[in-house]
């Protein structure tokens, strides 16, 4: 029989059903984490939640699925464009996390930009925790790199993470997302071809680490 996934089972062979069975939390769903999303609802991951606390607004429109919507909450958006996706509309702040139940999930996709939360999140799910670093400011996707959180080059936002990593005593490690590119603007500037990448390379790795579970 054919259907969405025939594609899908065809490349991944016996290993798709460990996809259908996997539940993969998203953090964040905007030029990295929706593409990240998207993804993983194409290749056959069987449950997806993605939580997001923002509305769409006109400067997403040069990156984002769904930015046509302004003004909607992109959680709402998003439980629109992919039928059987869960959605949490909720800001993840330190105490937020802290609370939060991760225990559920295969994997932790880390798509968000505040350190804090990023760091509260590594604190607590390291151990199945992939996560994005700074993909704004840059103009070139082939050089994203993937590395330890300890490892990355010529990426000053997972510095300061490093940071407040080793403030708070963490001794793990997990699998990042960066690029060695030097930044190329001052302000937040982003490029579809960087960001849409650095959400395939999450999705890339998090498929990976599923079927070889």
């Amino acid at each position: 029989m054919v259907d969405r996934f025939t594609r899908s089972r065809w490349i991944f062979g016996d290993k798709f059903e460990k996809l259908q069975s996997s539940k993969v939390l998203v953090c964040g769903c905007g030029g990295v984490g929706g593409v990240c999303i998207d993804a993983l609802y194409r290749s056959g991951v069987g449950s997806i939640t993605a939580i997001d606390c923002d509305k769409f607004d006109i400067t997403n429109q040069n990156r984002q699925i769904g930015s046509e919507n302004i003004g909607e909450y992109k959680t709402d958006v998003f439980a629109r464009l992919y039928p059987g996706l869960k959605t949490l509309n909720l800001k993840l702040t330190p105490s937020v996390i802290s609370e939060f139940d991760f225990s559920e999930f295969n994997l932790i996709i880390d798509c968000i930009d505040d350190i804090p939360a990023k760091v509260a999140i590594a604190k607590i799910c390291s151990k199945r925790l992939l996560s994005s670093m700074g993909g704004a400011k840059r103009l070139d996707p082939t050089k994203i790199k993937v590395a330890s959180i300890w490892k990355t080059t010529n990426d000053p936002f997972a510095r300061k993470i490093r940071y407040e990593l080793k403030k708070a005593g963490f001794k793990g490690d997990y699998k990042v997302v960066f690029s060695t590119e030097a930044p190329n603007c001052v302000n937040l500037g982003s490029f579809i071809g960087v960001t849409a990448s650095f959400g395939l390379n999450l999705a890339s790795l998090a498929v990976k680490k599923i079927i070889n579970a």
